[in-house]
C-alpha cells in the first residue's frame, strides 16, 4: 500500500462473485481494480465467490469449507464465500447461485467500517447485499455494471428466464437507486439506465481494458502444436460456452464448410457438452479445452480470424470481455451479433472487424470465405484492432477513472 497515494488511508469494500484465479470474463477486471486501489494507498477487502468460471465447477480445494481468507500478491485481502455453482443453467439454478452468494455476503462481519462499497454486477443479489452493507455502515455505494441483469434474464436463453425478467428488473432498479454512482462498461448501457428513470444517479462510462499481453510465442510453432495447417483458415471462438453465445451457429457453419477451413471452439461452459454432441462427425470443427493465462495470447495470435457469436435476442445485456483481448491480438474479428447492440457498436468503433447477422450460418460462412480470399482486408482489420487497443484499451486510464469515482463518492460529489 502506498501511503501517499490518492486513496491513502481509505478502506474500500469490494463485492463481486468473480475474482482471480479466474482469468477470463469479469474476474481480471475486478482483480486488477482491487490491486490498483491498494497501489493508490487504500486498504481493500474483496468479498467474492469460489473459483468456478467458465467451467462452472468448484476446485476440490474449495469444497470443504464455507469461507476462505486469502491475501493476494497485490496486497488485497480476499474473503471467499461458498455458494451454489449449477452445472446446468436455468432460471431456478441461476437464482440459487445468486441467492446463496448474496445471503452469505449479508452474513459477513467486516473487520472495519469501510469508507465506500463497490459492488460488481453480476451478481445482482450480491450487489443488493452490498447495498445493505453500505447502508449499515452509513457509507456510499458505487455500482460497477458489467452485465445488465434485467435484459440478461430475458435475452440469454436460460430456461425460465423470461418468467423472472420483470422481477429481476425491479430488483435491478432498487439497487441502482441505492447507489450514489453507477459505472457502466459500454455507452450502449447508458440509455438502458437512463430510460429507467435514473437520471439523477451519477452515471459514468468506463470501458474495460485489455488485460492480455501480446504473444511472444512463434505463431507457426503454436499452430503446429494445435494441429492447424498453414494453408487452412482458422476461425477461433475462445471463452465461455453459454446459452447467450449461441455457439450452435458456429457448429452449423462448420457443418456447411468445405475446403481448408477450421472452426475452433476453445473454452468451457454450461453448453460445452451439448455443443460437442451437436458437432459429432463435423470435420471442420475442433473443440479445445480452456488454456491457461500464459498460453492465451499465443492461441489468439495463431488464429486467422477471431469469432464473436451472440443469440439474436442478446441486444443489450452484456459486452463480451473477450473483445479487448481480441483487438490487442491484432487478428481480424468477425462478429455474428445483433446490429445496434453493444458488441456491434464496439466492433464498428474499433475498425478491427466486420459484422454479420446472428444465427445465420450461411451468412457467416460467406463472410469467412470472403475474408479468406482477401488477405489485404484481413491485414487491415487486424492492424486497426491492434491500434484501437493501444489507443483506447489501456488499463491506466480506466483504473484511474474508477479510483476518481470512488474518491468523489466518498466526498459526496458527482463527477
Amino acid at each position: 500500500m502506498e501511503p501517499g497515494g490518492p486513496l491513502a488511508g481509505r478502506r474500500i469494500l469490494v463485492v463481486g462473485i468473480n475474482y482471480a484465479p479466474e482469468h477470463t470474463g469479469i474476474a481480471p477486471y475486478t482483480t486488477q481494480a482491487c490491486e490498483h486501489f491498494v497501489s493508490s494507498g487504500a486498504e481493500v477487502l474483496a468479498i467474492t465467490g469460489v473459483p468456478h468460471y467458465p467451467h462452472w465447477t468448484v476446485p476440490v480445494e474449495y469444497r470443504r469449507r464455507l469461507r476462505f481468507r486469502e491475501e493476494e500478491p497485490g496486497g488485497v485481502n480476499v474473503r471467499r464465500l461458498r455458494h451454489t455453482v449449477p452445472a446446468r443453467q436455468s432460471a431456478r439454478s441461476r437464482s440459487a447461485y445468486e441467492a446463496t452468494f448474496g445471503l452469505n455476503v449479508l452474513r459477513q462481519r467486516l473487520p472495519w467500517r469501510p469508507d465506500v462499497v463497490l459492488a460488481v454486477i453480476p451478481s445482482l443479489l450480491g450487489a443488493a447485499a452490498a447495498a445493505t452493507l453500505a447502508r449499515r455502515a452509513g457509507v456510499p455505494l458505487v455500482l460497477w455494471v458489467q452485465d445488465l441483469m434485467g435484459p440478461a434474464t430475458a435475452q440469454s436463453g436460460i430456461p425460465g428466464g423470461g418468467r423472472i425478467s420483470a422481477l429481476t428488473s425491479l430488483l435491478e432498479d432498487r439497487v441502482f437507486r441505492r447507489a450514489s454512482q453507477v459505472v457502466v462498461v459500454s455507452d450502449a448501457f447508458r440509455s438502458y439506465v437512463q430510460a429507467r428513470g435514473l437520471h439523477e444517479v451519477g452515471l459514468h462510462v468506463v470501458p474495460n481494458w485489455t488485460h492480455v499481453q501480446p504473444s511472444h510465442e512463434d505463431r507457426a510453432t503454436v499452430r503446429r502444436r494445435l494441429g492447424w495447417a498453414e494453408n487452412e483458415l482458422v476461425a477461433l471462438h475462445s471463452g465461455n460456452m453459454g446459452l447467450k453465445q449461441g455457439l450452435d451457429n458456429l457448429v452449423e457453419t462448420a457443418r456447411l464448410a468445405s475446403g481448408p477451413l477450421r472452426i475452433v471452439l476453445a473454452g468451457d461452459g454450461s453448453q460445452r457438452a451439448a455443443l460437442e454432441q451437436l458437432g459429432t462427425g463435423i470435420a471442420a470443427l475442433q473443440m479445445l479445452p480452456p488454456v491457461d493465462e500464459a498460453e492465451f495470447p499465443g492461441l489468439l495470435a495463431a488464429a486467422d480470424i477471431l469469432l464473436v457469436s451472440e443469440r439474436a435476442s442478446a441486444v443489450d445485456m452484456s459486452l463480451p470481455s473477450k473483445l479487448t483481448s481480441y483487438f490487442s491480438a491484432g487478428v481480424p474479428v468477425l462478429a455474428a451479433v445483433p446490429p445496434g447492440g453493444g458488441t456491434a457498436r464496439e466492433v464498428e468503433r474499433s475498425g478491427g472487424g466486420i459484422l454479420v447477422a446472428p444465427e445465420d450460418p450461411q451468412q457467416l460462412l460467406a463472410a469467412l470465405e470472403s475474408l479468406s480470399a482477401d488477405p489485404a482486408t484481413k491485414a487491415r482489420l487486424g492492424a486497426a484492432g491492434a491500434m484501437h487497443a493501444r489507443k483506447h484499451l489501456g488499463g491506466e486510464v480506466s483504473l484511474r477513472r474508477l479510483g476518481e469515482i470512488l474518491e468523489h463518492a466518498m466526498a459526496g460529489v458527482s463527477l
